[in-house]
């Protein structure tokens, strides 16, 4: 029987992030029906991010990506990224190939999102910083 997560992505992407990795992040969001050319397909066997109406998630699941209002250095609008949804344990691996798709396009260092069992109270936060990510503790977090 399969474990289930709740697993959220909270990011800012720089506004010169490269349009393959833009396309890969809205097939992963649903946003894109169809799996942009170059993804590799045995780390990236399906979306991510999918939407689903009858989702256990209180508020239901989420998946959106558009520009900011936020600015770079540069003045040019970063990328928001933002996805919340009710997984599968199957779906883990695909997380770890989805984090490291954009660690290295992150604008704003820090928080990354959390993966939570749905009988935790306490979720495990990952972090963007010098293009990686990392899982950390909540004492660890900041």
């Amino acid at each position: 029987m399969s474990e289930h997560y709740e697993i959220v992505l909270s990011c800012f992407l720089r506004s010169d992030t490269p349009e393959a990795e833009l396309a890969a992040c809205r097939w992963h969001l649903g946003l894109d029906s169809d799996c942009p050319e170059g993804l590799d397909e045995e780390e990236h066997p399906w979306p991510l991010f999918l939407t689903y109406p009858g989702s256990e998630l209180p508020g239901g699941d989420m998946a959106t990506m558009r520009r900011s209002e936020r600015v770079d250095e540069l003045g040019r609008p970063m990328w928001e990224v933002f996805a919340r949804n009710y997984s599968v344990d199957d779906n883990l691996p695909l997380l770890d190939a989805v984090l490291a798709l954009v660690a290295p396009h992150i604008a704003v260092p820090g928080y990354g999102g959390y993966l939570r069992h749905e009988h935790d109270t306490e979720p495990t936060v990952f972090v963007f910083r010098d293009a990686h990510y990392a899982q950390v503790s909540l004492g660890q977090a900041r």
